[in-house]
């Protein structure tokens, strides 16, 4: 694994080779940032010592030093070169994707034994909430996050067995982890980027709510909120405003509609049911009345507890809002929904707001979000996105017709290898 190795030369091909992925510019900024860290380091000038390393780049405890080791090539000689970090740089943050995710696949083995258990990655997703959110708590059992790492942790799937260790996350069940938390992708992807630089993925929105209503009360917190908007743009993640609430407003279709009627923006819906679990969807467009699904592909689907996961369209078909209100169809069910076909919904709740359901749906990939498919509503918030560098832009966006934007949408997608085929 590289072990006794002396640190890297110009003469090494994988420094000649990770260079040329950066301007001539890039590399003399590396360069200048090696001797300002190499000086903090007494070192002659000549590399970073790991506490230095950490404590520029914020990562401390067990990612921190695996971060080091990786970024070291794992020679244990607790130096740090300028041609190491333009190896790494040049790997991490300039490879292909899948470069990048097997150095973060990599990283996560905080144990360097070759096995991704459940115990690195809870000491992983740990790390992060205390640097996203200034969690003073360094041990494991006592996060005050626990319930958020287990949420996390329930969304992986350990396939890979060995006969002497636990079971484990093979590479392949760490892609499908990340496309379920592209929060903590977008998290894990960026941390040789200095936190005073706007680190991506430590954004958190700021949750508006009238005084009178008790935060505990609400079921979207900060931590969820980061979550959720793991796959929303920057502008997207500023501010968040409660425009109902259930146990404020009452269990009201009417009082629903018409509390969101004057928000033209993207919306948060949350369900809390009586089995406990807690789930929903971003609306990106308005909740309009329509007599069929609407809708462009920025919606999605997620849970937030027992189970933490993002659901994203796949591109098979363009059910993706639904809001329909007095209809005298049974055709059109009056509600509103996500996914799937009328009466099969990924998910659905009625216009009298006490019963819905949720079915596993090919327009999200998703599957039943609760414990059954069958939902009895105990809490619902709506929470409106605001969206203030993007107005203008938004109103230029809405011109054409649903299909327009869906061919657009659809395209963007494929560009980034998002859209994949039902199966």
């Amino acid at each position: 694994m590289g072990n006794a190795q002396s640190p890297p030369s110009h003469k090494d091909p994988r420094f000649a080779s990770a260079s040329r992925a950066f301007t001539h510019t890039e590399l003399e900024d590396l360069k200048s940032l090696i001797v300002s860290l190499a000086a903090q380091s007494e070192s002659d000038g000549e590399f970073i010592s790991p506490s230095v390393f950490q404590a520029h780049f914020g990562l401390h405890g067990p990612l921190g030093d695996r971060m080091f080791d990786l970024v070291t090539q794992q020679r244990k000689d607790q130096k740090l070169t300028f041609e190491d970090l333009v190896v790494a740089k040049g790997t991490y943050e300039k490879g292909t994707k899948d470069d990048i995710e097997e150095f973060i696949y990599k990283l996560l083995d905080v144990n360097g034994d070759g096995i991704l258990g459940r115990s690195d990655l809870e000491c992983v997703l740990i790390a992060m909430l205390q640097y996203v959110f200034k969690i003073e708590d360094s041990e494991p059992g006592s996060s005050a996050h626990q319930d958020t790492v287990n949420a996390f942790l329930n969304a992986a799937k350990f396939t890979k067995h060995d006969e002497h260790a636990e079971e484990s996350l093979s590479f392949e069940d760490f892609r499908i982890w990340c496309t379920l938390l592209p929060s903590v992708r977008k998290f894990l992807g960026s941390l040789l980027i200095p936190p005073d630089q706007g680190r991506p993925g430590s954004q958190v929105p700021r949750l508006l709510h009238l005084e009178n209503i008790n935060s505990k009360m609400m079921l979207l917190n900060e931590v969820y909120a980061w979550h959720i908007g793991g796959i929303l743009s920057h502008q997207e993640m500023e501010e968040w405003k409660l425009l109902y609430h259930s146990a404020v407003n009452g269990l009201s279709f009417n009082t629903f509609v018409g509390n969101i009627s004057n928000d033209n923006g993207p919306t948060v819906f949350i369900i809390k049911d009586k089995e406990g679990y807690v789930y929903g969807g971003y609306a990106s467009q308005p909740w309009e009345r329509h007599g069929d699904f609407y809708g462009d592909l920025k919606s999605f689907l997620f849970q937030l507890y027992p189970k933490a996961s993002i659901f994203r369209p796949t591109g098979a078909n363009t059910n993706l809002q639904w809001c329909a209100v007095n209809f005298g169809s049974e055709s059109i069910p009056n509600g509103i929904g996500f996914g799937g076909k009328a009466n099969h919904f990924g998910l659905f709740l009625s216009a009298n707001f006490d019963q819905g359901h949720t079915f596993s749906c090919t327009t999200f990939g998703s599957p039943c979000l609760s414990k059954t498919s069958q939902i009895c509503p105990e809490v619902i918030e709506c929470w409106g996105v605001v969206r203030k560098a993007a107005d203008e832009e938004t109103h230029d966006g809405d011109n054409g017709t649903v299909l327009d934007r869906f061919k657009e949408d659809r395209h963007m997608l494929n560009l980034v290898g998002l859209a994949n085929a039902s199966e």
